[in-house]
């Protein structure tokens, strides 16, 4: 485990050299407790000119990077142990494939552009990550249980010598300033939100982050 004293939501991310390879987009955790797994790191340059596979429209400047390459992180900066050509390298987080449409889609598509009409093509989003992981990243909800109420939307997450210790949120509501989420009130989370277990009087003594 790499010496990690905090994550934090944008930090700089450097090379082995100590140059800019770009920000902390998202973390990686594992649903079940929520360890780091990888991070998302968003390219300071355009990856525009990267090899496509035949069945990609195009790919995003996000690519992932397994704790593995990290060497330490903390609340400003996260060190990598590989070059920045290396981060290039890395899978893109996100692709985009064409849908497999169903019979008929193909001749109605060709309808409307005939008719004048914009035809812009089915696609797909797919994150490179296991099925068990979920993402966490900034302006994510979170929920209170299954109530469909909104507590707020993330604003960081916290990490403390490698283990969650919390999510920052700014609540829905009349708060004017964030507060923290400890992780015990986290219960589960997927890639659309994360799901607190917590009650009135509980979101009512949360405490104001301050950075």
């Amino acid at each position: 485990m790499p010496r990690i004293e905090d994550f934090r939501l944008g930090a700089r991310v450097t090379d082995s050299d100590g140059e800019t390879a770009g920000t902390l987009a998202s973390v990686l955790v594992e649903q079940e407790g929520f360890d780091p797994k990888a991070l998302v790191i968003k390219d300071e340059a355009s990856l525009v000119g990267r090899l496509i596979a035949d069945e990609k429209l195009f790919i995003t400047d996000e690519v992932v990077v397994p704790m593995s390459k990290v060497i330490s992180a903390d609340r400003d900066e996260v060190r990598l142990a590989i070059s920045r050509d290396e981060v290039r390298r890395q899978k893109p987080y996100l692709s985009y494939r064409l849908r497999s449409e169903p019979p008929g889609e193909p001749v109605l598509k060709e309808t409307q552009l005939l008719g004048g009409g914009l035809a812009m093509p089915s696609v797909e989003e797919i994150a490179d990550k296991p099925a068990q992981q979920i993402e966490i990243d900034h302006d994510e909800n979170v929920m209170i249980g299954a109530t469909g109420r909104r507590l707020g939307k993330v604003r960081d997450v916290l990490f403390s010598d490698g283990e969650p210790l919390g999510v920052v949120i700014r609540p829905d509501g009349l708060f004017k300033h964030d507060v923290l989420l400890p992780i015990k009130f986290v219960s589960r989370g997927d890639d659309m939100a994360l799901f607190a277990s917590i009650d009135e009087a509980e979101i009512e003594k949360l405490k104001p982050f301050e950075d």
